[in-house]
C-alpha cells in the first residue's frame, strides 16, 4: 500500500483555509492575508504563466507581493500550487523556518522579491517591466499586489505617473481595497490609475468570474490596473 504525504498531495481552492489554518503566531497580519487570498488564487491558479519548475524560466511571467506584511495567503497558495511543501507552514515565523514574516525572495522558491516595507512593489515592478523589454522579452507579463494603503506611499504615485506614458502594457497591478487607506482619493482608487494613462477596472475582490476577467482583459499599449474591493479591515 502506498500512502500520500502532505507533500505529495494536491489542493484546490477550498483547501486554503485549512492550509492557513496551519500558520499560527501573534505577527500572522490575519486580516492583510485574507483580504488577498481569492486574488492570488485566480492568479496563479488561471492565470500566471509560472509554476514550480518554471520559476527561473525567462519567459516567465513575474509576480510581484507588494503586500508582503501579510504573507500567510501567499504562503498557502504557494503551498496549494507546489512551490513549497505544506509541511512547511506549520513552522511559519519560527527562527529556521524559511516562511518568515515578510517574504525573502532567497528562502521562499516562486517569491521575486523580498517584500513587507510598503510602497516598494509598484517601482520594483515597473523597472522589471522596462528591464524586461530592454532584454527584448516581449512575452512575459509582470504583475504587482499592493494594498489600497500603500497607495499612501509616495513611491507609487511616481511609478503610476511613468509607467502610463510609458506604454508599459506588460505590467499588471492589482489593489486590493480592504479600506484600510489614509487618504481618500476623488472618484476612487481607479481614477487615480487612469488619470496616468493606465487602462482599469474596478470589481468584488471575492467574485472569481470577475476577477478573471478583468486579469484578462485586453488593454493595448497600456499598463492594466485592477482595484479588488474586498470587506473593510475594521468592522
Amino acid at each position: 500500500m502506498t500512502t500520500t504525504t502532505e507533500e505529495d498531495r494536491t489542493y484546490g481552492y477550498a483547501d486554503l483555509p485549512r492550509l492557513m489554518g496551519l500558520m499560527t503566531g501573534d505577527e500572522k497580519h490575519g486580516p492583510a492575508a485574507t483580504s488577498t487570498l481569492d486574488v492570488l488564487w485566480v492568479l496563479y491558479d488561471r492565470v500566471l504563466r509560472v509554476g514550480p519548475h518554471s520559476a527561473g524560466d525567462p519567459e516567465r511571467d513575474r509576480f510581484l507581493l507588494s503586500k508582503g506584511h501579510g504573507p500567510m495567503a501567499y504562503y498557502a497558495v504557494l503551498a496549494a500550487k507546489g512551490f513549497v511543501s505544506a509541511d512547511l507552514l506549520a513552522g511559519f515565523g519560527s527562527y529556521d523556518s524559511p516562511l518568515g514574516h515578510h517574504p525573502d525572495r532567497v528562502l521562499v522558491p516562486g517569491a521575486e522579491i523580498g517584500s513587507g516595507s510598503l510602497g516598494h512593489g509598484l517601482p520594483l515592478a515597473v523597472g522589471t517591466a522596462l528591464g524586461l523589454r530592454a532584454q527584448g522579452l516581449d512575452d512575459p507579463r509582470v504583475w504587482v499586489l499592493v494594498g489600497d494603503a500603500e497607495l499612501d506611499e509616495g513611491s507609487n504615485h511616481e511609478a503610476i505617473a511613468f509607467a502610463g506614458p510609458a506604454g508599459l502594457d506588460r505590467l499588471h497591478t492589482v489593489v486590493v481595497d480592504n479600506a484600510s487607506a489614509t487618504h481618500a482619493r476623488p472618484g476612487g482608487i481607479a481614477a487615480r490609475f487612469e488619470a496616468a494613462g493606465w487602462s482599469t477596472a474596478t470589481v468584488d475582490g471575492r467574485d472569481h468570474a470577475a476577477l478573471y476577467e478583468a486579469f484578462t482583459a485586453a488593454h493595448p499599449g497600456r499598463p492594466r490596473a485592477v482595484v479588488a474591493r474586498v470587506e473593510p479591515k475594521y468592522l
